[in-house]
């Protein structure tokens, strides 16, 4: 495997690990359609699986091109790859939000199957064959202008979890980039660098736990209860997507203080 097959292959894994992030919103949703919340997730750990198995291979990947830069001094080359992921993992944010009307009629579908295979090797074995293929054609759909108008209505939208969810992706998107970079600025200490990766890593997954899940949560509850329509939802969901979006986007002026930042605590921790 050459270089530049490397290269593409981890922006393959970039992009696939961002579409996957991005339709995990639609699970909520799907889950309050069909009254099927905990089915829908655990159909939709499927794919969370094929993202942290891309996330394995990644890893490697890059930890093997910083041994190259650091040994070759090719520190700016290596930063112009960790602009690219980045601009990946925005593009998969991009088209994971267009794909999401395809995704939850997919979706509704395949928590309606599971009914019936009531075995997930055999759901998955029905949706790559011909008949599950048909009826993914069906469930292609655009998504709607109304989609778009509605990031212009604020009512009823957790503007802090809105921020708090723009904090977090831009964390964990340049996580581990920045803690890479950084040990190519500070190569005497580039595994602690590395080994950083996770305090930063730790920070996005707090806000994520403490304060961005636990409100979806309850505004599924409310939805299921009637004490919050769906489209109020569906316009909350709109504005985590495009917070997102604009999280991947923030990564980028993140990837270098973020590295100097963490290229300097190396020298005390």
């Amino acid at each position: 495997m050459n270089l530049d097959t490397k290269v593409y292959l981890v922006l393959g894994l970039t992009f696939i690990i961002s579409v996957v992030g991005t339709l995990a919103y639609s699970t909520r949703v799907t889950g309050i359609k069909t009254g099927r919340i905990a089915i829908s997730f655990s159909i939709f750990n499927i794919l969370t699986l094929i993202a942290r198995t891309a996330n394995s291979l990644q890893s490697p990947l890059l930890s093997k091109k910083v041994e190259i830069s650091i040994s070759h001094s090719t520190g700016t080359e290596l930063l112009i790859l960790f602009r690219y992921i980045l601009i990946a993992t925005t593009l998969g944010c991009i088209i994971g939000a267009i794909a999401m009307p395809t995704f939850q009629r997919f979706f509704i579908k395949a928590v309606t199957a599971f009914d019936i295979y009531r075995s997930m090797p055999k759901l998955i074995f029905h949706s790559f064959s011909k008949s599950g293929f048909s009826q993914f054609k069906t469930c292609i759909k655009a998504p709607s202008r109304h989609n778009f108008s509605q990031l212009k209505k604020f009512q009823d939208i957790p503007i802090k979890v809105i921020i708090f969810n723009i904090i977090t992706t831009a964390l964990s998107s340049t996580a581990v980039l920045s803690s890479l970079y950084a040990g190519v600025l500070n190569p005497t200490f580039k595994v602690t660098c590395f080994a950083l990766t996770a305090v930063v890593s730790s920070m996005a997954t707090i806000l994520l736990y403490l304060f961005i899940d636990p409100c979806l949560s309850i505004m599924t509850d409310d939805v299921m209860l009637g004490k919050r329509t769906p489209q109020s939802f569906n316009r909350c969901v709109i504005f985590m997507i495009s917070s997102r979006i604009a999280g991947t986007i923030l990564a980028q002026l993140l990837l270098i203080p973020g590295a100097i930042i963490i290229a300097h605590v190396a020298n005390f921790w």
